[in-house]
């Protein structure tokens, strides 16, 4: 065991085994110490098969409250949707004992379940200026078990929504610039963000920390750029005048309702599969929204013969996708 692929290959081997409070992997010394319940013969049992030599080094009892595991609860108030789950992952990825994360988007925090202070995980979260703070630190009657995942038909999952995300990125930007619609072409961005999310779940499997958060400020970069260049479109449009298609702006709108209904349905499959998934449930269903406001804004040319609705809802939409560059980019 030398590298990132193999500890998953391992945490996948012990997810069945039931009684697994903590997993603490040290590579350099190619050793994982184990704390859980039962005999100890099951968990060699479980590692044989991938033919990494495990062996016992050592067994004994913890006595009472010497492990010291606490659940921290961390309010994010600006938590709320994947890609920024994504970056609180990354931020605390090699942040030492830390065995379970439990993310409440509806409720904007975050349950960590770990030994020792709470303060090493403040340090991390601050810098992506989410707004984290402490709520309540104590001590853990139980540690929640690992969960068995099923990963392929996860990445599959994946795989679908990347293709669909990247396409009416191409799609509805194309068409909003033919158009001339800043609305459309803002609503491209937001499928581009979402493409980026999909693109950065898949590429972290089996990867170092360092090339998941190089990954990540490539895609926050491209993103930030897109999003300026959107901005800029609507100022420039708004001051040199512009005349949106508004049937093209409705008709490519309703195309791009039913691409996110489709991922929604792809997802609900999978939402009770992880809190990855869930957030990309309720990342798919805000974006709904996004394409009704574009849908409306259309309808609303149509109705006042003026530009300003698809100059505003271009704006809103190319300010939230500049948000969210900037958290990706604050990550360290």
């Amino acid at each position: 065991m030398d590298c990132p692929s193999e500890e998953n290959l391992i945490r996948l081997a012990l997810a069945p085994i039931s009684g697994i409070s903590t997993l603490k992997f040290d590579l350099g010394a190619r050793t994982v110490t184990i704390e859980h319940a039962g005999a100890a013969e099951s968990l060699v049992d479980a590692l044989a098969p991938l033919n990494f030599g495990a062996q016992l080094r050592e067994s004994r009892k913890i006595e009472a409250g010497e492990h010291g595991v606490v659940v921290s609860t961390i309010a994010i108030p600006k938590m709320d949707c994947p890609s920024e789950e994504n970056l609180i992952r990354m931020a605390l990825a090699d942040t030492p004992n830390i065995s379970a994360l439990q993310f409440d988007l509806a409720g904007r925090q975050l349950r960590v379940t770990h030994t020792g202070d709470a303060e090493p995980l403040l340090e991390r979260l601050t810098p992506l200026g989410l707004g984290a703070e402490l709520t309540s630190t104590e001590r853990a009657d139980t540690v929640p078990a690992m969960q068995s995942r099923d990963d392929a038909g996860e990445a599959r999952t994946l795989r679908w929504l990347l293709a669909i995300n990247g396409t009416m990125f191409l799609v509805e930007i194309i068409w909003g610039w033919i158009s001339q619609s800043t609305g459309l072409i803002s609503d491209s961005l937001d499928m581009f963000a979402d493409a980026a999310v999909y693109v950065l779940a898949l590429f972290a499997v089996g990867r170092s920390l360092a090339h998941k958060r190089r990954a990540a400020h490539l895609a926050g970069w491209l993103q930030l750029v897109l999003a300026i260049g959107a901005i800029a479109e609507v100022i420039r449009r708004g001051i040199s005048g512009s005349e949106p298609e508004s049937v093209t702006m409705m008709g490519i709108g309703a195309v791009a309702l039913v691409a996110n209904i489709a991922c929604l349905i792809l997802i609900a499959k999978k939402r009770d599969h992880g809190a990855h998934m869930k957030a990309s449930y309720i990342f798919s269903a805000n974006d709904v929204i996004a394409n009704l406001g574009v849908i409306i804004a259309g309808a609303l040319v149509t109705w006042t013969g003026s530009r300003y609705p698809d100059l505003i809802i271009g704006l809103i939409i190319g300010v939230i996708v500049l948000g969210g560059a900037r958290r990706i980019l604050r990550l360290q």
